[in-house]
């Protein structure tokens, strides 16, 4: 997967705005690790594999994902991470995710949902400049959005985990649902419902030893 990965930190660094060395103040969080919400002692983990160029990604984080995380993140009954992949344009998915992770932790979901969002607008306007004013809403100056864009320790992080995604976990399309380590087949909330209960199912009593004569 060397050339992949390759071709991926080309493709995004060609949306970089413009020049420099990483901001001072960045949260060290902008470029390690994955993003989770909820409670990470629960029985049932839910990840999704997402790019944040993907137009059926955007449309479970608008449709779906308010409905399964009310119901199952916010009561502690699921943990749920996102995992970044990138999809074509890949410079659009990676430029999503570096400025999500520009605004660390407490704001990542929140900039990545506007993300989502605003891909309505990209084919008319600069991608670039949309996504720039999706981290200035969010906090960002435009200074610090054109640093996370142009940061080489994050973009080669986030190379990282997507080629994990690829060659480990078998990735190959988004948004590929996955609970208790078993992909779900589909990725609407009824889909989410049944693989969440069938997780969350007590593991079963061991089969009794049989009884030796003496």
């Amino acid at each position: 997967m060397v050339a992949f990965s390759r071709r991926i930190v080309l493709a995004a660094a060609a949306l970089s705005l413009a020049a420099g060395p990483a901001l001072a103040g960045v949260p060290a969080d902008a470029v390690n690790g994955d993003m989770s919400l909820g409670n990470p002692k629960a029985r049932v983990h839910v990840v999704e594999y997402a790019s944040a160029s993907c137009p059926h990604c955007a449309h479970f984080d608008e449709d779906v994902f308010p409905a399964f995380k009310k119901k199952y993140v916010d009561t502690g009954r699921v943990q749920y991470t996102l995992k970044e992949f990138l999809t074509p344009p890949a410079e659009a998915a990676a430029a999503g995710f570096l400025v999500a992770r520009c605004g660390g932790r407490a704001k990542y979901f929140t900039i990545l949902d506007q993300v989502f969002r605003s891909q309505a607008e990209w084919r008319t306007g600069d991608i670039g400049q949309i996504i720039t004013k999706v981290g200035v809403a969010n906090g960002l100056s435009e200074a610090q959005v054109n640093s996370c864009l142009t940061d080489q320790a994050a973009l080669t992080a986030l190379n990282a985990r997507v080629v994990a995604a690829a060659e480990k976990d078998k990735i190959d399309s988004t948004p590929t649902l996955v609970v208790n380590g078993k992909k779900v087949d589909g990725v609407t909330l009824a889909d989410l419902d049944k693989a969440i209960a069938e997780a969350a199912k007590p593991p079963g009593k061991p089969a009794p030893k049989p009884h030796k004569r003496r």
